[in-house]
């Protein structure tokens, strides 16, 4: 058992944690502890997108590529070293956190995870 972690709902003792749940069988209540809660909450606000490096990216930022990357539908890719400037950050859900327009290439929508921040 945890240490004096009481339901919500009917104040019973008598409680189990699934994952990062906690769950009472006596009334069915469920409920995310406060503490996990507001961490769960602040790093959900905060979506940051970090390049490969660790260095937190910004709409407007000019990045390189550190990873050739093959163009789907076609036989050319853009090549190591690529400057892209005046990237946006978007939240596909697909994991292409970036969009930009490449010269030579057009429109694309790139991954974090291959990029580096140019550092002014």
């Amino acid at each position: 058992m945890s240490e004096s972690i009481q339901c919500t709902k009917c104040k019973s003792e008598n409680v189990y944690q699934d994952g990062n749940v906690w769950m009472c069988p006596e009334c069915g209540n469920e409920w995310v502890p406060s503490a996990q809660a507001a961490a769960t909450d602040a790093a959900s606000d905060t979506n940051v997108i970090k390049d490969a490096f660790g260095n937190i990216l910004n709409d407007g930022d000019s990045v390189t590529l550190i990873k050739e990357l093959r163009i789907k539908g076609s036989n050319s890719a853009v090549k190591v070293g690529t400057k892209v400037k005046n990237i946006r950050l978007t939240d596909a859900g697909d994991g292409h956190d970036i969009s930009c327009r490449i010269d030579g290439f057009g429109a694309m929508n790139l991954k974090s995870e291959f990029v580096k921040k140019v550092i002014v």
